[in-house]
């Protein structure tokens, strides 16, 4: 029943998650440079409809009078965050673009939410700001909040992300990084149907513990491990439902740097995580493996997040471009 669930969710969402018809671009303006080409190419693509979205922070727009008081001067900040996001919005519609840049106040997490259903945003946008000398990836509590909030497909824009050239005689590539758990199926056809809207290639990679790990244990590893089986049974059910070329890898290690190898190896132009619930959210996060591929990630991130079906609720999906 879950299941026939599930593939209705997913069949249901397909256009909305392959051909968004608006687009938030949620910024903070010094990331508008970082942001917009990915803006401009997706909406390309499927002719949707950009929105420049900037949330002013209460005390933006403080100055100094006469007499070196600081006083409230809301005019200064808007001045100055259109004069970022207009020439942006101009460049949109030279290239034949609908494109709004819109100002909000208050908290930007709850405003980017509000926006996004006001405006029936298919897609959004985010930067994320760097890393600590830790290697964790700081978000901000802006972009963490809604990364585990908001119930769209997010793509986040990462520090080292960058469009790949053009011309190059290789086949795009996604690449969907599963735990092969309860939502595998739905996460790995929606990936699937992006990868098909991109004519580009599939590859599923699930990261199994370190080998000796599994050798103490005496599980099989590797081609001869369950998750390979279960992983290939995936890939054939996924490429049949979207006729794309599907590939299956498994490979033992740490899940964020393993997940970063692979993209930079297959040249990946995107890559895929999927979540199943706001509780499986948290115990993948843990160890910050989801942030960690956002933060150094060459590519968009495209965060997919399902929660679990149950008979009183409806599924849903939310994006912070979180496995």
């Amino acid at each position: 029943m879950q299941d026939s669930i599930l593939g209705s969710f997913a069949g249901t969402l397909t256009d909305r998650w392959t051909h968004p018809a608006v687009i938030l671009v949620a910024s903070e303006l010094s990331d508008l440079e970082q942001l917009m080409p990915f803006a401009f190419e997706q909406a390309a693509q499927t002719r949707a409809r950009l929105i420049l979205l900037h949330v002013l922070r209460g005390g933006a727009g403080m100055a100094m009078d006469s007499a070196g008081m600081p006083y409230y001067d809301p005019s200064a900040a808007v001045e100055f965050a259109t004069k970022a996001l207009n020439p942006y919005c101009e460049e949109a519609r030279r290239r034949g673009m609908v494109c709004d840049a819109l100002l909000r106040e208050g908290n930007a997490a709850q405003q980017i939410a509000v926006v996004a259903r006001q405006f029936h945003a298919d897609r959004l946008l985010i930067g994320t700001r760097g890393r600590s000398r830790l290697g964790k990836l700081l978000l901000g509590s802006v972009a963490e909040q809604v990364l585990r909030s908001v119930n769209l497909p997010v793509m986040t824009v990462g520090p080292e992300a960058h469009l790949q050239a053009d011309g190059s005689d290789r086949q795009a590539v996604v690449l969907h990084a599963t735990t092969l758990g309860e939502t595998s199926r739905p996460s790995a056809v929606l990936a699937c149907q992006v990868a098909a809207s991109q004519n580009a290639r599939l590859l599923l990679l699930h990261v199994l513990p370190p080998i000796d790990e599994m050798e103490h244990q005496g599980l099989p590893t590797g081609l001869d491990s369950a998750a390979m089986h279960e992983l290939r049974l995936l890939a054939e059910q996924t490429g049949a439902s979207c006729r794309v070329p599907v590939e299956a890898i498994v490979v033992h290690g740490n899940p964020h740097i393993e997940i970063l190898a692979q993209a930079a190896e297959q040249h990946a132009g995107l890559i895929v995580l999927g979540t199943s619930s706001r509780s499986a959210f948290e115990n993948l996060t843990r160890d910050r493996v989801v942030f960690r591929v956002l933060a150094h990630a060459r590519c968009p991130v495209l965060t997919l997040h399902a929660p679990i079906v149950t008979p009183a609720e409806t599924l849903a999906v939310s994006v912070a471009m979180q496995n």
